[in-house]
């Protein structure tokens, strides 16, 4: 008898859910105008650098109620959008766990002096004549280490404008250096928060979804060290970079070795193998709390607060590491803020973004306004480079409206996801463009807290460094090139 019940009450959901009215259009809008509206006031005249600190995410909770209240007014029931909410959350555990994982690796890698040393080599390749290409691959190899472009020019950034300005090259020159190098690291690094937002807006895997990047993103790189090649071969510099005392500042703070580049290297081959993520991430996490020990033990014993290295005092050092704030401190008060791990604690606040982005979607999916939003737009990108298009226009103007880098990610994951897969394509290809066009051009908008916050931090405005960032403002373009001439367009593969 329970199952019959079961069974009607599944019947009736159904029969209500194919006959609610097709929504309209404008009505549709109401969910994401009343967002973004909301989103620009919270950000531009309230928050500033600190809306993702909550009020942000809020935010997408109060345009998942409006979404609500069309839905209401459409005869949806209260019971459809939660079940949708649910099912949205439950789609993004995978990345959720994977972040999780991430803060994880971190922390231990950072203990372990597998990050330090990336940092400790890549300073070593300056060289004045090539100081550009140089600064470019330092802070993609930063980058990707630590998986943050805002640590990378708060930190090596900031030496490396100094350094460009005893050589007599402008600050602006040099920033845009910085800047394409940090933002190619943060956009392939799996520890980078957006590269995990991406796939998990797109419904795409990490690795997949970091592998198809490359396509785009390699060549895009590629052109923006040839340009600043020519640049410098064609620059008169002079003296000689002296960065003596940041790397005594590293070697005095960590026992410096190209063995620990083991561990990345083992993590790469498991990922090459085509591990699944969350098992390599954890196979990266551990290996990096024995390099630890074995490699740093002075730094284990200062994390755990203790004076002599015992079982208990590596347990608790590397949990420490693995699951909350962790800081090394040097000699070099400039680099010091790059070595710090926030461990999985620190990944809670683009969980929490994640969720309620889950919410607000899952709202608008139940009312059908993404359907009815995605119709429209398939409707006007009659070509497959209409769709790619109309998705960088978003991305492009949520950035400018919204002035938040996350938003440029998840509000158009959201909206074009259907879109996509309406047309045939993989979720690979919308989780590339939004990283194309939403993560690196966030910084070239003045008031958008990427571009806000890279200004200050490097002493330099946007408009004197936005025309050097060439592979921010590149990246949106290669992206439409590839989809004109449909190089590496991923179709969905037959059920």
């Amino acid at each position: 008898m329970k199952s019959q019940n079961t069974t009607s009450n599944n019947l009736v959901d159904t029969t209500t859910t194919l006959l609610k009215p097709e929504l309209n259009l404008w009505h549709a809008l109401i969910p994401v105008i009343a967002l973004v509206t909301m989103l620009f006031y919270n950000v531009f005249y309230v928050f500033g650098d600190d809306a993702l600190s909550g009020s942000n995410q809020f935010i997408l909770i109060l345009g998942a109620a409006v979404a609500a209240v069309v839905g209401f007014y459409n005869k949806v029931s209260y019971k459809n959008m939660l079940e949708e909410v649910a099912e949205n959350v439950k789609s993004t555990t995978a990345a959720l766990l994977i972040l999780l994982m991430v803060g994880a690796l971190a922390g231990t890698w950072l203990i372990s002096g597998v990050i330090p040393s990336m940092i400790y080599y890549g300073l070593q390749i300056l060289n004045p004549t090539f100081f550009l290409v140089a600064s470019v691959v330092i802070c993609a190899i930063i980058s990707i280490a630590t998986g943050s472009s805002w640590t990378t020019s708060a930190t090596v950034g900031i030496a490396l404008i100094g350094i460009g300005n005893t050589l007599g090259i402008s600050a602006g020159m040099t920033a845009g250096a910085v800047l394409s190098g940090a933002y190619f690291g943060d956009k392939m690094s799996p520890l980078s928060d957006t590269t995990n937002l991406a796939p998990a807006m797109a419904g795409s895997d990490l690795f997949d979804h970091i592998k198809y990047m490359a396509y785009t993103t390699i060549p895009t790189i590629s052109v923006t060290l040839i340009i600043f090649l020519i640049i410098g071969l064609n620059l008169d510099t002079n003296g000689t970079p002296d960065i003596s005392d940041k790397l005594q500042a590293i070697d005095g703070a960590f026992n410096i070795s190209p063995w620990l580049f083991s561990v990345p290297v083992l993590v790469i081959l498991l990922i090459v193998k085509k591990t699944p993520p969350l098992i390599a991430l954890l196979v990266g996490t551990l290996l990096g709390a024995v390099a630890a020990i074995i490699a740093q033990p002075q730094i284990v014993m200062t994390v755990a607060d203790a004076t002599v290295l015992d079982f208990k005092t590596a347990y608790k050092g590397v949990m420490k590491a693995i699951t909350v704030d962790t800081a090394v401190e040097t000699t070099s008060v400039e680099l010091n803020d790059l070595f710090t791990a926030g461990g999985m604690y620190g990944m809670l606040q683009t969980i929490w973004l994640i969720i309620c982005a889950m919410i607000f979607g899952g709202v608008m999916d139940a009312i059908g306004a993404l359907s009815r939003i995605s119709k429209a737009l398939l409707s006007l990108a009659t070509t497959t480079f209409g769709l790619f298009a109309s998705t960088v226009a978003s991305c492009l103007a949520l950035n400018v409206t919204a002035s938040d880098q996350y938003l440029a990610l998840v509000v158009p994951g959201k909206m074009f996801k259907k879109a996509y897969e309406d047309r045939g394509l993989a979720p690979e290809n919308l989780s590339r463009t939004l990283e194309d066009s939403g993560t690196v051009t966030s910084v070239l908008v003045p008031w958008n807290t990427c571009g806000a916050y890279q200004s200050g931090v490097l002493g330099v405005s946007v408009a004197d460094y936005f025309i050097f960032a060439f592979f921010n403002w590149i990246s949106p373009f290669m992206t439409l090139l590839f989809a004109a001439f449909s190089i590496k367009i991923k179709q969905l593969k037959a059920s």
